[in-house]
């Protein structure tokens, strides 16, 4: 059985962790946090079994440190500012705020403490618990094959799509790699991503892992992720204008960069709402996480349009759940109306034989409090206080989608 370590550095995690952990640590740092894990689906054994494995995983990453060639690197991407470069140049993950426990066959982790210090560790528990995982299931080889030839077949897919417009390639198709928290191993994602870089340089953009965008020359991609938003949910402005408040506070730190919005923290429509002309013409675009696709991208042309905005000049980022299939139909579908870029997660790092474990770790409360993300699909909500998701339902009028 592999014993190599799962984590190779602290860059290994998705670039939108490095953006909130500057915005965060700029504006709120005093914000006390609590993560939670869940697995949504069945796993083939108890993740339970695990535990063992995780906290000796847990404690080699809780000795890692920066190294000087990485934090040079993310000094050069313009959005990183030094003061933050020079915080992490000191920093280290704290075992004392992460605890792992076993209740039954189920595995129950949870990181607790000052979110500047306990954000980082949700990318790479999920993937020191898929890669530990897929380990113990075995038949590496033969799922390694598997997952070569899906991926030369999605390949080809896009390689021989014709455009609306003619037989040609998709060129105007756009994609990037959001895998790093589901991926099947660390071998296997740095295989995959160098397979796309030389076969597919005109529409693959990147990759959410920095670690590997750094090794393989290629562009980190990212901005926010729901756990933003929601903390701006127990700062101290008004619950109703919590979107306004973080949304703000994202042009303020990034002054025009990194310009995509997460629409679905409550939801598309409560989302519009607040992303008033103001924010319109200040964010690039806006990114797709939950609800029906084409439903959402028509809202979103439909709102920059009522704003007398031409949609032509936006984009939109899909994300939820997607395959090649799905991403070249959106493509096809919104084609000439709006830009479009498709962030592809599980379908890429993760589609072999072996079923994928449908993990994660959300922030569930701050300061002391509940917060929520009011999801646009069914099983995506998050909190297991009622009260408190009634009470946010009742003040963005949202439908009770559990």
């Amino acid at each position: 059985m592999n014993t190599l370590p799962v984590v190779q550095s602290l860059l290994e995690t998705d670039l939108y962790k490095f953006t909130m952990w500057q915005a965060l640590l700029h504006s709120h740092p005093g914000i006390e946090a609590e993560y939670a894990f869940v697995c949504r689906n069945t796993p083939a054994f108890p993740l339970a079994e695990l535990k063992k494995e995780v906290e000796t995983e847990l404690d080699r990453l809780c000795s890692l440190s920066f190294l000087p060639e990485e934090l040079d690197y993310l000094r050069g991407l313009r959005f990183i500012k030094s003061d933050f470069v020079d915080f992490l140049s000191v920093f280290r993950f704290q075992r004392r705020f992460v605890t792992v426990a076993t209740a039954g066959e189920t595995l129950k982790i949870t990181a607790k403490g000052p979110i500047v210090h306990v954000m980082g560790f949700e990318i790479f528990l999920l993937y020191i618990i898929n890669e530990l995982y897929y380990r113990r299931l075995g038949d590496v080889e033969a799922t390694l094959a598997e997952a070569r030839r899906r991926l030369t077949a999605k390949i080809a897919l896009i390689a021989e799509s014709g455009d609306l417009h003619g037989p040609a390639p998709l060129s105007g198709f756009v994609f990037s790699d959001f895998g790093v928290r589901r991926r099947y191993s660390g071998q296997w994602h740095e295989e995959m991503l160098t397979t796309l870089i030389e076969k597919l340089p005109d529409n693959f953009s990147g990759t959410s892992d920095v670690y590997l965008a750094r090794k393989l020359g290629v562009t980190p991609i990212g901005t926010m992720a729901h756990e933003y938003l929601q903390a701006y949910q127990a700062v101290g402005v008004r619950l109703r204008d919590f979107q306004k408040a973080a949304l703000e506070g994202w042009v303020q730190e990034y002054r025009g960069d990194l310009g995509i919005a997460l629409t679905d923290t409550v939801g598309m429509d409560a989302f519009l709402r607040d992303f008033d002309l103001y924010f319109a013409k200040l964010f690039d675009g806006l990114r797709h996480d939950s609800g029906d696709p084409l439903e959402w991208g028509e809202k979103a042309i439909a709102h920059y349009r009522k704003l007398r905005i031409a949609p032509r000049t936006k984009q939109l980022i899909f994300s939820d759940g997607l395959d090649i299939p799905k991403a070249i139909a959106l493509y096809r579908h919104f084609k000439g109306r709006i830009r479009t870029a498709y962030g592809i997660g599980t379908n890429l790092t993760n589609d072999t034989p072996k079923k994928a474990l449908n993990i994660v770790m959300k922030l569930t409360a701050c300061n002391g409090q509940p917060v929520a993300k009011l999801s646009d699909s069914p099983g995506k909500t998050l909190c297991d206080d009622e009260t408190f998701l009634g009470y946010l339902r009742q003040v963005f009028q949202h439908p009770a989608i559990k």
